[in-house]
């Protein structure tokens, strides 16, 4: 049969998981149509009959009887005498249906009209991939790990489609070889020229979120209520919850016995610490919670300007600012507030002194790491245990006996 070609294009497509019957008849149709006005400029008399499932197709042009020398349209017009080779017995005024041949076209553009229906029927594919791949933004997907590059990770869906992680939405501890099952949100899908790129984030906050309603029924069920959530990928996070049901501690449910209801998020997250704490509308309360583990022993706010100056004791500076300053970073994120810590009895230690004063025998790298954690003074570094510091600095403990030392020094004599 001439419509060979064709027939092995239905079969590609007939079963496409993402093509419904009767849109495939429209698309063939269309390309067809198409076809058949580059060869005889109009296709408004043709009949095209189409039977996907075996890749049968058929093409009737109709045309009205005329007598010999009348024809004005050849299109929509047919004279008597080649009528009547047709079939012997018709007469003017009589219509002509007459099957048209893909052969008729031309081998030339069966190729075309080949290349036509791939095109329209990707074209098709991309269109409702982008459209479904839309409507799951900020959920979360799972995926196998296809092929590992250096700026992406790419990941294959049990449909086949191909979604991207790239480098910076990756956790900076993830690892991923060929195989492996990962999840995250997805984030974006981009066209990239006609075909959609699905962007995957293991790092947007909504990540975290959506873990919460996979993992805490309350959170799933509406009985807690997610506020906010802020993080540093890997490193830290603060999520916000709330309750309509005074019946329900939100803390307690999200976090658990012994945290055994969080610990397969914080696994997930590459044992990124996760603080939960209770949303209020009191802001005072809102920046002492969001402080936490320190403890705070008063707030001052100045709303016009969202900043708020929190007072500890000097012990609790440290646990203020966290390693590498993430608490009060995150704390600040979270309630909208810019926090300055403010350390209470700093005047009654008239002999501390502070550690920039000491930058001619300390090198200034390693009192920026100090500073990292809320110490700044002589005394705030004396009064830490040597292994906590190595636990809480990038500093060796060689450097840091080395620098209570020079400290000792100067405040002992």
């Amino acid at each position: 049969m001439e419509n060979i070609a064709l027939i092995e294009s239905f079969s590609e497509f007939k079963d496409d998981k993402l093509i419904d019957r009767v849109t495939l008849m429209a698309i063939l149709e269309d390309v067809f149509r198409s076809a058949l006005k580059k060869k005889y400029g109009s296709d408004e008399n043709f009949d095209i009959i189409i039977n996907p499932d075996k890749g049968d197709m058929e093409i009737w042009r109709n045309r009205v009887v005329v007598e010999d020398g009348e024809v004005e349209d050849p299109n929509s017009e047919i004279s008597l005498s080649e009528a009547r080779r047709i079939e012997p017995d018709f007469e003017v005024g009589e219509d002509v249906s007459e099957e048209v041949k893909l052969i008729q076209l031309g081998r030339r553009a069966i190729l075309a009209l080949r290349q036509n229906l791939i095109s329209k029927i990707h074209e098709h594919d991309n269109t409702n991939l982008y459209k479904q791949f839309k409507d799951l933004i900020g959920d979360i997907y799972t995926a196998e790990v296809h092929h590992v590059r250096p700026k992406a990770v790419i990941l294959m869906d049990d449909e086949g489609n191909e979604i991207v992680l790239p480098k910076e939405k990756q956790i900076p501890n993830d690892y991923f070889k060929k195989g492996d099952n990962v999840r995250g949100v997805i984030e974006n899908v981009e066209l990239k020229g006609n075909k959609p790129q699905i962007i995957m984030s293991r790092t947007a906050p909504e990540f975290l979120e959506k873990l919460f309603e996979q993992e805490i029924p309350e959170v799933f069920d509406g009985l807690i209520t997610i506020k906010k959530v802020v993080r540093i990928p890997g490193e830290k996070a603060k999520v916000a919850v709330d309750s309509y049901d005074d019946r329900i501690d939100p803390v307690g449910a999200c976090v658990g016995m012994k945290g055994s209801r969080i610990h397969g998020i914080v696994r997930e997250l590459g044992n990124e610490n996760i603080d939960v704490i209770n949303y209020t509308t009191n802001s005072q309360l809102y920046i002492t919670r969001a402080l936490s583990p320190a403890k705070v022993s008063s707030v001052k706010i100045n709303e016009e300007a969202k900043t708020a100056e929190v007072f500890l004791k000097i012990e609790e500076v440290s646990k203020a600012i966290g390693r590498g300053g993430n608490n009060i970073k995150l704390a600040s994120l979270l309630t909208g507030y810019e926090i300055d810590v403010i350390r209470e009895g700093i005047a009654e230690e008239e002999d501390d002194v502070e550690l920039r004063e000491f930058s001619d025998e300390i090198e200034a790298w390693v009192i920026e790491e100090f500073e990292k954690i809320g110490l700044d003074t002589a005394r705030s570094v004396l009064n830490q245990d040597v292994a906590d510091l190595v636990r809480r600095t990038d500093l060796e403990e060689e450097t840091i006996l080395d620098v209570i030392n020079i400290l000792k020094e100067e405040l002992e004599g």
